[in-house]
């Protein structure tokens, strides 16, 4: 809860005023001032304890549970991220990969452990580009990311993603693409300089996109099995994959 200065200042006048009544009552009752001085100098001594177990022990504990709730928030954010535009735009961006979009180092199950993701994510890394003759699929493409801008701009508002540095990274990644694709006129008969440019831009897209999957697949496989079981049935890296349970 957060206090006006004018407030602060009304309770800290209240508690020095509660302290000098209490004193005052001490005295006419005990007329002890030299006890009462002794407890009270013992007391101040205690001071610099206990600012340091509040200070030290306290606020570290509130500060790792608020960052705690915060990467929940952040990985709730996230995941929708991948149910409205990251997992349909992770299965376009594999059909442009070299050598075919079926992608067997991807294939996440549920015995997964950091070392496959780990392994994943290094396969994934250096994903080749292929867009000679792939005019068709660049617009659907491009069709696809402006469809989605006004859904990304809002992802942009949340002030939680400050936070993450990495997803933010990765939604300007997209955006770019987005706007460097909307920017042609027309995306047949560019230039190979052109298609060089375009790979480069759809490659860093992709890589931070499959990075950010992997985390937050095993982010799900950890605290949520269901929705971790969705999300293995409808692999966008597995050709055919399905969300129908079949054993």
């Amino acid at each position: 809860m957060q206090y006006s200065t004018r407030t602060r200042l009304l309770i800290t006048v209240f508690l020095l005023l509660t302290v000098a009544i209490l004193f005052e009552v001490h005295r006419l009752i005990f007329h002890d001032v030299r006890t009462f001085a002794f407890y009270f100098l013992l007391d101040l001594t205690l001071i610099p304890v206990q600012v340091l177990v509040v200070t030290l022990l306290f606020d570290q504990l509130l500060k790792q549970h608020e960052k705690k709730a915060m990467l929940g928030k952040l990985n709730m954010v996230i995941g929708v991220y991948f149910s409205e535009t990251g997992t349909r735009m992770l299965q376009q961006l594999m059909t442009f990969k070299a050598g075919g979009s079926d992608c067997q180092a991807m294939a996440v199950t549920t015995t997964w452990t950091d070392r496959d993701y780990a392994a994943a994510a290094a396969r994934m890394s250096d994903m080749a580009v292929d867009l000679v003759g792939r005019e068709a699929d660049l617009e659907q493409l491009r069709d696809f990311l402006i469809g989605r801008r006004q859904f990304l701009l809002g992802l942009l508002e949340n002030p939680n993603l400050l936070e993450h540095e990495s997803f933010t990274q990765l939604l300007w990644a997209v955006f770019h693409l987005t706007e460097e694709l909307a920017a042609r006129p027309s995306l047949r008969d560019l230039p190979s300089t052109d298609l060089h440019h375009l790979a480069g831009d759809m490659k860093r897209a992709a890589n931070l996109n499959v990075t950010a999957w992997l985390a937050y697949m095993q982010h799900l496989q950890r605290a949520y099995p269901y929705l971790f079981s969705l999300a293995v049935r409808i692999n966008p890296f597995v050709i055919g994959a399905s969300p129908i349970v079949r054993s």
